[in-house]
């Protein structure tokens, strides 16, 4: 994130593209589209429990892999931690990723948190989405206990997320395009609950995907799930509020997605710049909005609850 650019006494803020990455073939896609970071999950600890993942030996290769190009790498370790996980796995897991120059870690569990910072104290930390962050008291408290940047609950507005970029020192992560789970963030049961698979370890079913009915009616729709998000169109108010990095949702998704959703946000970021630069207009090109929809989409697009606040 860089903020030396200063226009009429207001920094520009320029945020990072971060894009995700499943597989080795689609991390090199976001490399090679622009991102500025990718985040990426392990054999452990992953919230995407049924992506490719990489192996301990994939990893350390991705990390190197991503430092020659000069970008940053993130590792999700954002699944609920059992006791016994954390005092016999969670150090050895991390150690030769830590080694090998990993930039930072993404967790769910406080407790992780903690545990990382005690035994890796130079290694950054991100708060995760999942840990339910959604006010500037809960995102000041987190920044005490070593977090570096927090992902803020997908469900806050504009002005809630202007409360907690203001915290001075505290990187803020949002994300700008992808799936929307239909609860709220990290705080899901229903897989769990109706079929044994916690999202919260990691290995959500996606119920919410599924069609149903209605009592009392014939007919059955997906009443569960949410359009996917796309702000492509608001890219300079997101700016304006100070976001350090857009993150992209997709860990599950085929290297031809990341790599072209990563590319258009990667330019559109870039223009959207020079628009606040220069006080110009900013205009997206409706054919790049057709090419983010074929890539993929449910039914169109939403632009998630940064404008809009969620109704009774």
């Amino acid at each position: 994130m860089d903020k030396s650019n200063t226009l009429d006494n207001y920094i520009v803020n320029i945020p990072e593209v971060l894009a995700p990455a499943g597989s080795m073939e689609a991390l090199k896609a976001a490399v090679y589209a622009g991102a500025d970071a990718v985040y990426v999950g392990g054999s452990h600890f992953g919230a995407r429990a049924y992506a490719a993942n990489f192996s301990s030996e994939e990893l350390c290769d991705a990390i190197q892999f991503v430092h020659l190009y000069n970008r940053k790498i993130y590792l999700t370790v954002n699944t609920l931690i059992k006791e016994k996980e954390m005092k016999e796995k969670l150090f050895s897991y991390l150690l030769p990723f830590y080694e090998q120059g990993l930039d930072a870690v993404i967790v769910q569990d406080v407790g992780a948190l903690l545990a990382v910072k005690e035994a890796f104290p130079d290694l950054a930390i991100h708060a995760s989405t999942q840990m339910g962050i959604l006010s500037k008291t809960g995102a000041e408290w987190i920044y005490r206990q070593g977090a570096k940047r927090v992902v803020p609950g997908r469900e806050l507005s504009l002005d809630e997320i202007k409360k907690i970029t203001a915290i001075e020192g505290l990187e803020v992560e949002c994300f700008v395009h992808g799936a929307l789970c239909y609860c709220y963030s990290g705080h899901c049961f229903l897989s769990s609950a109706i079929g044994g698979r916690s999202g919260n370890r990691g290995r959500c079913a996606q119920p919410c995907r599924l069609p149903y009915k209605l009592r009392g009616q014939d007919r059955t729709s997906f009443l569960l799930s949410p359009k996917d998000m796309c702000t492509v169109s608001m890219l300079p108010e997101l700016i304006k509020a100070g976001i350090g990095s857009f993150k992209i949702e997709g860990r599950m998704k085929k290297p031809e997605y990341v790599g072209q959703v990563t590319s258009v946000y990667v330019n559109y970021r870039d223009i959207a710049v020079r628009c606040i630069r220069d006080k110009t207009e900013y205009n997206v090109d409706s054919e790049d909005i057709i090419r983010l929809m074929q890539m993929y989409n449910r039914g169109g697009f939403n632009s998630g609850y940064y404008n809009m606040h969620n109704g009774a």
